[in-house]
């Protein structure tokens, strides 16, 4: 996360630096050039007074000698030229073979035999080859006899100017590097709580209440929200613990009063008349309370699995080991066909409270409800798929998808998702024994774990009216390899 912020804060410091570096070098540049040009400007305007007098006096040996010395010191050509643009002092092949590459020459030295100071010729940049050209008159007015031209090579200068400009962008590093260096731990300090609440919360959406946020960690606003969410989660943790302790206490203690008064009723049995109407309202109570039970005892299992919220691995063939041949002992006593069609090897992150519970539910309404001649059930992993499951630290492989499938009466589409609320019963199921709570449980437990339980069509019926039901669950798969079992692949039976 603090390394998004970096990309953020980084490229708006470099444009600031930038904003104000790239002005400033150009102000650089164009002081050094404007220096250059000076000292240029001073030097033809002492030659051009001394060639003055001594063109006005015919002694120019003295003048010739200065201008020399100055070529052989400095290494710029210097030349007095008359009227007609002929060299009557200075260096001559030096003049013209550096007036071959100046096309700015001819406009400068016209401008200063009629009278004008001479004006830079080119530009100042350091990638620019083109020399300073700089002329003076000889002489003032309508009395100019001649004029005193430099061609300066800017090389030296330009040098100069680079040299600055490094440094101006060494200079301009030092604030970024140290940006860089600062930003990485403060960011760093400034997202750890950020961070950790975000691992606070996805724990929390996995089912686990405990977990709290750091409060004492980050900056002072960070700090207050840790503190509100850790608040906010006390508060949450504590209405479902009251919840489920009210659930639990109602149901244990309704347990005794209603099998007193069961056994109250059964005992009124040898009281009734073969014949009377009395035999007919004692069943249906018998039977109220038969339910009244059921619904306790299944109120008691949701709260003692939903107490549980751990996800952990678990091999599939640990679990089938366990209860495949329970499954083929209930339904060969209904006169059911069980096929089972499990590869070995899997492994998966398994639901608070048991797979195996969660299969034997569904393996229960296939056998309750449907009034199936087949139930089948398959697993096979989906790849590619990643994803890291409650409870487990390392990336999921893929999806590990179970589907208990028979060829009964099914559910319609329109009641499916009702199927998977708590106490909901088709009407066609209204005389057969349940709490419609099962479905509603295993489907809480297999989100506890990441995963995912929907309801399909099923295997198709033998009149070829339609499809049956079918329960699918998708769980994390989990990296590794499984615990060997012993249990040979799974085959239809």
């Amino acid at each position: 996360m603090h390394r998004r912020l970096l990309v953020v804060l980084v490229p708006l410091a470099v444009l600031l630096v930038a904003a104000l570096g790239l002005p400033l070098s150009v102000t650089v540049a164009e002081r050094e050039m404007q220096e250059t040009y000076v000292d240029r400007l001073n030097d033809v305007g002492r030659f051009a007074s001394l060639a003055e007098t001594a063109l006005s006096t015919g002694r120019t040996e003295a003048l010739h000698q200065e201008l020399a010395r100055y070529h052989r010191l400095y290494g710029i050509p210097v030349a007095v030229i008359d009227t007609s643009g002929r060299v009557l002092l200075g260096s001559v092949d030096a003049y013209q073979e550096a007036a071959r590459d100046e096309p700015a020459l001819p406009r400068i030295v016209t401008a200063a035999l009629a009278g004008a100071r001479s004006e830079p010729s080119g530009a100042w940049a350091p990638w620019d080859d083109s020399a300073l050209v700089v002329a003076e008159p000889v002489g003032r007015d309508s009395a100019v006899v001649g004029a005193v031209v430099t061609i300066s090579d800017l090389s030296r200068t330009r040098e100069r100017i680079l040299v600055r400009w490094a440094r101006l962008a060494g200079l301009g590093l030092l604030p970024l590097i140290a940006l860089a260096a600062v930003a990485w731990p403060v960011s760093a300090w400034v997202l750890r709580p950020v961070r950790k609440l975000d691992a606070a919360t996805s724990r929390i959406s996995e089912g686990d209440l405990t977990i709290r946020a750091d409060a004492e960690a980050g900056p002072v606003e960070l700090r207050r929200l840790a503190q509100s969410f850790n608040t906010m989660m006390d508060a949450v943790e504590n209405a479902v613990q009251r919840q489920r302790a009210f659930v639990s206490d109602a149901s244990h203690q309704l347990r005794n009063p209603l099998t007193s008064l069961r056994l109250a009723v059964e005992s009124l049995e040898m009281h009734l008349r073969p014949q009377g109407d009395g035999r007919q309202v004692y069943d249906v109570a018998v039977d109220e309370l038969k339910a009244m039970q059921r619904l306790l005892n299944s109120l008691q299992a949701s709260a003692r699995m939903e107490s549980m919220r751990t996800a952990s691995p678990v091999d599939l063939d640990e679990v089938l080991a366990t209860r495949v041949d329970r499954w083929r002992a209930l339904t060969a006593t209904a006169g059911q066909t069980l096929a089972v069609d499990v590869p070995p090897g899997l492994r998966l992150l398994e639901p608070p409270g048991g797979l195996g519970s969660i299969l034997d539910e569904l393996i229960s309404n296939a056998l309750r409800l449907s009034d199936a001649q087949e139930v089948e059930v398959t697993a096979r992993v989906a790849p590619g798929a990643t994803g890291a499951g409650p409870g487990d630290g390392s990336a999921a492989e893929g999806v590990v998808t179970i589907m208990v499938r028979d060829d009964g009466r099914g559910i319609d589409v329109s009641e499916r998702a009702q199927a998977l609320r708590r106490f909901w019963r088709s009407p066609r199921h209204q005389n057969v024994s349940g709490t419609g709570l099962g479905l509603a449980i295993c489907a809480d437990l297999v989100r506890g774990a990441g995963g995912e339980l929907r309801l399909e069509d099923g295997l198709p019926r033998p009149d070829g009216s339609g499809h049956g039901f079918a329960a699918v669950i998708a769980l994390p798969a989990v990296p590794g390899v499984a615990s060997s079992s012993g249990v040979p692949p799974r085959s239809p039976v």
